[in-house]
């Protein structure tokens, strides 16, 4: 069967930019809802399409936002003992923290419902499974688009607050990631990131054979 090199190189290449995003140039609304059609064509338990997204551009919003973001992360900074590998991420996260306001467009995806309190392994694994899909298309179609992101998770820590910021009926509606949009700066070379080999990392029939 014929293989796509187009398809593999966007699949490949999409990766998480943090220090790389133009804070300077505006994202238009069309290119965001050009990369939110294709983020919607993911696949869903039972097609129940729960994705919705909200962006912020507001620039008071998007302070607001960054506070909690900031103490997201130096939670979560302060529980880990980063691996050596690890430093430059590290690092890139906390420029990515520190100008976050700046970032044009702040894209929070949500999921209709809430996990119950005592889900199972197979309640969790429908309930994100039939989201994060969506906000790999996304950054799928960004890439494409000549934008950039990340994945982010860190203000989940306050998802309360800014579920009231944002006017987001918490009862009702899990956030799940949020992604800083912004054009790329000049220069930004479409490499693949880092990433050990399939082959180290798969097993056959039983766990521990490779």
């Amino acid at each position: 069967m014929a293989r796509s090199s187009m398809g593999n190189d966007l699949l490949t290449t999409t990766r998480a930019f943090r220090r790389r995003l133009d804070l300077t140039r505006p994202v238009a609304r069309q290119d965001l809802l050009d990369c939110l059609d294709v983020a919607v064509h993911a696949p869903s338990g039972t097609n129940r399409q729960p994705w919705r997204f909200l962006v912020v551009e507001d620039p008071d919003i998007k302070q607001r936002i960054a506070d909690y973001y900031r103490k997201g992360f130096s939670a979560y900074l302060s529980a880990r003992t980063p691996r050596p590998d690890q430093l430059g991420d590290l690092a890139s996260g906390r420029y990515l923290a520190a100008h976050l306001p700046e970032v044009p467009a702040l894209v929070v995806v949500c999921s209709l419902g809430r996990p119950p309190a005592d889900a199972t392994a197979l309640h969790l694994a429908s309930f994100y499974g039939s989201i994060y899909p969506a906000v790999w298309n996304f950054m799928l179609a960004l890439h494409d688009h000549g934008l950039g992101s990340t994945m982010t998770t860190a203000h989940l820590l306050y998802e309360r607050e800014i579920a009231d910021l944002l006017g987001i009926p918490f009862d009702q509606v899990t956030q799940v990631a949020m992604l800083p949009v912004a054009h790329l700066l000049p220069g930004t070379t479409a490499q693949g990131p880092r990433r050990t080999p399939a082959a180290d990392v798969t097993m056959w029939n039983k766990w521990g054979e490779q």
